[in-house]
């Protein structure tokens, strides 16, 4: 007789449904890669080769991906777009946001992009990267990064409550495979946060979970309204084109700026509404 059926509670980790968590990281790695072979999703999710193409093959059959016309590529259909029907929590201040990370994206040059917190990821809600050529690659809203190998994430992590913090710490240490960065973040939170939360904003360099890894770094400065931690504002720049400590020193006032610019602006529309 099972513990189950004997009476005794089985461990909520025990009931998670393996094959539905590594869909969904396959299908957000399709996603964030735009275009993808059997191979590029098996390294970048760490799962085998064979499950993901079974994985891959029951996702074209449900209609939310599509193999490219002549080659063994595979890319996110529109269907994908109804996981994010319901997620309108934040609509009114990522409109907010949309003209005003424009308006930087036009003093600075560089794109800026808008993110929130989703799970282990961060994800990309407001872009500017149509609107300047300093770009290698265009990221539209609900393309992810993971949580703690990109700048807006680890300033995120470094300013966001405690109690969320110990969610995401619980949340990471369930992980199947935990990368390096993610194993010093588990190891020594205090020490990984510390350049981040001195500084006030993040920092990453040589981003690897691009299309074209390593030819960019970014900035990140945090979003809070109302004392709370709303977002985060990334830069994304060239990597040859300087360090983290010039790129700060151009960038990061302006970017303060237009932060608090969104912030009071969607302060205004809401208490419009409440009116």
């Amino acid at each position: 007789m099972s513990e189950h059926r004997a009476g005794k509670e089985p461990h909520k980790q025990d009931l998670t449904v393996r094959a539905i968590q590594r869909g969904l990281d396959v299908l957000q790695t399709v996603n964030r890669l735009g275009s993808a072979r059997f191979v590029d999703v098996s390294k970048a999710t760490s799962i085998p080769y064979p499950t993901v193409c079974r994985i891959i093959d029951t996702l074209v059959d449900a209609g939310m991906l599509e193999r490219e016309a002549g080659r063994r590529r595979f890319k996110p259909t529109a269907l994908v777009q109804s996981l994010s029907l319901g997620f309108q929590e934040d609509d009114v201040f990522v409109k907010t946001a949309q003209p005003v990370i424009a308006k930087l994206c036009d003093a600075v040059g560089w794109p800026i992009t808008i993110t929130t917190r989703v799970g282990n990821a961060m994800m990309v809600r407001a872009s500017t990267h149509l609107q300047t050529t300093l770009t290698y690659n265009n990221y539209f809203p609900g393309y992810t990064l993971p949580l703690l190998q990109c700048s807006v994430g680890k300033v995120y992590v470094a300013f966001c409550s405690d109690e969320e913090r110990l969610k995401i710490r619980k949340s990471l240490q369930k992980l199947e495979e935990i990368d390096p960065t993610t194993a010093l973040f588990l190891r020594d939170e205090r020490a990984f946060l510390k350049p981040y939360r001195d500084a006030g904003y993040g920092f990453h360099t040589y981003i690897e979970h691009t299309k074209n890894p390593g030819k960019t770094s970014s900035l990140a400065v945090p979003i809070v309204q109302d004392g709370r931690l709303k977002a985060a504002m990334g830069l994304v720049y060239f990597s040859s084109a300087m360090n983290t400590q010039n790129a700060a020193e151009k960038y990061v006032a302006e970017m303060r700026s237009a932060c608090a610019e969104i912030t009071g602006a969607t302060a205004a529309v809401t208490q419009v509404g409440l009116e």
